[in-house]
């Protein structure tokens, strides 16, 4: 797939994982390069990226946002460097793919397509109020809640489907479980119903669109990392 829609000679941007999937993006903290040879679907020779008349020099075994600047369009995967060398007077960074190139998403975080179990209901009045002014909220867990599924997670939101739906703009709480660094762990959260709509196919279904509301950078990162996790175990079941 790789060398199906990425060419040597091809512009490439390179951020660190740290820092790609917390959103952020520091102009400093995105090195740009070239495509020197694409040798397999997994593997990726990228010039050397300088600074003014110095090399920067990515360090061996270092995980990156990898976005390719293509004819057919901008492609984006995560990647390690696995080796740096000199061929034919050129500075050379060997990337082995991590994730499988997708079309990169630049307006919004890197979304994953899943089957995960989801519980919510619209916030109370109480609970409105403080979610509006900012403050931390406590919620009134004796409330009933309904049942959906997850269909694709970000750490900037999610997507779900349910035999209900809510109105746009409805700031909801949201509960579900990952499996993060090898344990169960859930999370408590709110959202803003960003649009809401019937599928064309299934009457009586609706999707949502989600906004995280009020999320700290700690569970951000933990969502993302666990999107990434399972990224990098879906590509190594393809491979296996």
């Amino acid at each position: 797939m790789l060398s199906k829609y990425v060419l040597p000679g091809e512009k490439v941007e390179m951020q660190a994982v740290e820092r790609a999937i917390l959103g952020k993006s520091v102009n400093e903290s995105i090195h740009i390069s070239k495509v020197y040879d694409v040798l397999s679907d997994e593997r990726i020779e990228i010039c050397m990226p300088m600074e003014q008349t110095k090399l920067i020099l990515l360090p061996v075994g270092g995980e990156y946002e990898v976005c390719f600047y293509t004819k057919t369009g901008i492609y984006q995967s995560f990647a390690r460097v696995i080796d740096r060398y000199k061929t034919n007077g050129v500075f050379i960074l060997l990337f082995e793919l991590t994730t499988n190139l997708r079309k990169h998403q630049r307006r919004e975080y890197y979304r994953f397509n899943c089957i995960l179990n989801m519980q919510s209901r619209e916030l109370s009045e109480e609970e409105k109020i403080s979610c509006e002014e900012q403050k931390d909220i406590v919620l009134e867990h004796s409330l009933p809640l309904r049942q959906s599924i997850i269909v694709d997670i970000s750490g900037g939101g999610i997507r779900f489907v349910s035999n209900y739906q809510y109105e746009k703009d409805t700031i909801i709480f949201l509960t579900y479980t990952l499996i993060y660094q090898g344990k169960e762990k859930n999370y408590e959260l709110t959202g803003k119903i960003l649009s809401s709509k019937e599928l064309e196919n299934r009457k009586g279904q609706y999707e949502h669109r989600v906004q995280y509301v009020n999320i700290n950078t700690s569970q951000r990162e933990e969502i993302i990392r666990f999107i990434f996790e399972e990224e990098r175990k879906s590509r190594h079941k393809l491979q296996g």
